[in-house]
């Protein structure tokens, strides 16, 4: 997508600025449709259900991050980094609980095609997949022979290869992890299911964050944070039968107009994007055609760092606002994989 493409969007994001922002005092709409869930093209109109509503399902973070469902169980987990945990909240019961701590200040999370728990971990500096039987094996946490910086988002093909972001955040202070030197460049990963071995796929790429796979896995999507002057979201081709990448380029940039931050798509190719930070009109989730057109947004109190899909049929969105985790279903499902 060209930058003159989204620059004639603007409009679109000027117009969302209407909801105040008092998260203390926020309540659900009591109307349908909710007003929350802004159409911002036609394309967006059969996505958004018209007798579903933004809900708050839990409260009390200081930093959510990594939401993962387990449908299986019936159950959503995330990280609250800062925290040192990682939480669960069960969908019959509503139950909020601790499901690990110390959670070696995890942040992003998902499941292998196994059904595993896969997790990025701040203070180990490392990569882990959480077996049946709860022990815990270190998928990566050294490439070269140096540590990683602070795995971040993670993401598992169909063929069992997993791919995760190392940008240094999590060694940049005490807060989500520990002061350390970073060691290596922050690449973007992809752990061979045969060899057991990481390669760096993305070198490319200043601070690697958010990543997801297209439907048909021939695109990877990667949130580059440490773009200036804003945060951008590049996409790869996937070649070589899924073991590299190439063909580098923008898929939108977000100027001034908030920033990218976790994200997922849905069978429809759509890109669901946590967002804000700074403007606190834009905090929430907006939505991206194939083509990286804005045509949704999800208005939160609170910006939206990272979600994922789920419930019984993946048509559930859940979302991690900063100190809240909130969930809206809507009219599509998740891709595999996320």
């Amino acid at each position: 997508m060209n930058r003159r493409k989204f620059l004639s969007t603007g409009a679109a994001f000027a117009a969302l600025a209407t909801v105040p922002r008092a998260l203390a005092e926020w309540q659900p709409s009591q109307r349908y449709p909710d007003p929350l869930i802004k159409i911002l093209d036609p394309g967006f109109s059969k996505y958004r259900i018209g007798i579903a509503k933004v809900e708050k399902i839990a409260s009390g973070q200081r930093w959510a991050e990594g939401p993962v469902w387990f449908g299986d169980g019936r159950y959503l987990l995330w990280s609250d980094i800062p925290n040192n945990r990682i939480m669960r909240w069960d969908e019959e019961t509503g139950a909020v609980s601790v499901f690990r701590k110390p959670s070696n200040n995890a942040n992003g999370n998902t499941r292998d095609r196994q059904g595993r728990l896969l997790t990025c971990e701040h203070d180990t500096r490392r990569v882990t997949r959480t077996e049946y039987d709860g022990t815990i094996t270190v998928i990566a946490d050294r490439f070269e022979g140096k540590p990683l910086n602070s795995p971040n988002d993670i993401v598992c093909r169909s063929d069992g290869s997993i791919w995760f972001t190392d940008p240094p955040f999590g060694i940049l202070g005490y807060y989500e992890g520990h002061t350390a030197n970073v060691e290596l460049p922050t690449n973007v990963y992809r752990w061979d299911p045969k060899s057991k071995q990481i390669a760096v796929v993305a070198g490319d790429i200043n601070r690697p964050n958010g990543l997801a796979f297209s439907p048909d896995e021939s695109k990877l999507y990667i949130v580059e944070a440490g773009a200036s002057p804003a945060r951008v979201i590049r996409v790869y081709d996937v070649v070589d039968g899924g073991t590299r990448l190439a063909n580098l380029r923008p898929f939108i940039t977000a100027e001034n107009k908030g920033t990218p931050d976790g994200l997922r798509v849905d069978v429809d190719g759509n890109l669901w994007c946590g967002w804000g930070m700074g403007d606190e009109t834009l905090d929430g989730v907006m939505i991206f055609n194939p083509d990286g057109k804005p045509i949704g947004r999800i208005e939160l109190p609170e910006r939206c760092a990272n979600l994922c899909f789920g419930g019984t049929h993946r048509n559930r969105l859940f979302m991690c606002g900063s100190t809240s985790v909130y969930s809206v279903y809507v009219n599509t499902q998740g891709a595999a994989g996320g």
